[in-house]
Parts: C-alpha cells; structure tokens; sequence
C-alpha cells in the first residue's frame, strides 16, 4: 500500500535558526534548519561509559545522554566526525584517538526528520574537565557499566529524564 502523503510537496511552516516545521499532506514533522546534522559518541574505556546530563528546555528536567552535538551548525560543510571530536572533547573533556562511524540513525522517525551519525571513541585521552562551552551547563558522569542499570534506575528516581540511545547500553540486558 503506497501512503497517499508520500508524493505531497513538503510545505515549510516556520524556520529558525536550528530547526523547520514543515508539513507533507497530513502529517506535520520537524527537521534541522540548513543541513545541520548531528553526532552522538559512544565513549568507552576500562569498563566505563562516559555520558552527559543538562537541562532540556523541551523536558522541563534534566537529560542523561550520550555526548552529542551539532554538526555544520557553525560552518558548512563540516565534517561529521570532526564535529564529534570537538564535541565529546567540549563536553565531556577526554579527547578521542580515534573515531569509528556506526551509521546513520533516526531518532523520532514519527515527528523528526533529523538523523545523528553514531560513532564509537576509541583511545580516550582526558584532557580537561569536559562541561561544554560558555552557556552550557554540563555535568560529566563517568559509570561503570556494570553498575549502569542501577544507576539509570536512581537518576529516574531523582526526576532526570533518559535520552532514548541508552537502549545501546542497556540493550540485550532488558529482555532478561
């Protein structure tokens, strides 16, 4: 069956700086203004996930994250992994030695047009406190992930929300 939308042109409703509402015949979606893309890193070492919490305006709370950013937002062009670098190194304050693309995914498929480019850190050096750049309030959480499932379990307790790439890390583990 062929969805009647799918050969609908795409209106633009409202840009802004970061994002677009569009609409394509019934359906109403959100997407990244002027290419933007952006980059998730799983960072791990010695049995360790290095992950992220700030506040998200749209939640209302804080999030735990994986570290992410935006790539191209500053200038076109910009390579993906270059933009994952920098971010995992502003954010959390280890440097990667090397960083292996996982894909492309989609993370509200339903609601959101924009992808992130998946990659894996490889050879973390720490190189300052991480906690992102000015305006930004960064926490940086070093967890064993032996310990993760509990400790996922005690933020929500305390309110935090959970960005949805921790099923990488929880996984498996949940249909046990």
């Amino acid at each position: 069956m062929t969805d009647p939308d799918r050969d609908a042109p795409e209106e633009v409703m409202w840009q802004g700086r970061f994002i677009t509402a569009k609409r394509r015949g019934k359906w109403e979606y959100v997407g990244r203004a002027r290419g933007i893309q952006a980059a998730v890193i799983l960072a791990m070492d010695d049995g360790h996930v290095l992950l992220v919490d700030q506040y998200r305006v749209p939640l209302g709370r804080r999030c735990i994250e994986l570290p992410a950013g935006l790539v191209g937002d500053e200038a076109a062009g910009e390579e993906a992994s270059i933009a994952a670098a920098r971010e995992l190194e502003e954010e959390t304050g280890y440097r990667p030695a090397r960083l292996e693309s996982l894909g492309q995914f989609f993370s509200s498929p339903g609601m959101v047009s924009e992808s992130f480019t998946l990659f894996r850190a490889h050879g973390l050096e720490k190189t300052g406190d991480g906690g992102g750049v000015e305006g930004e309030d960064i926490i940086v959480h070093r967890i064993p992930l032996a310990t993760l499932r509990d400790q996922i379990a005690e933020w929500r307790a305390q309110g935090y929300a959970m960005d949805v790439k921790l099923l990488l890390l929880l996984g498996a583990g949940m249909m046990a």
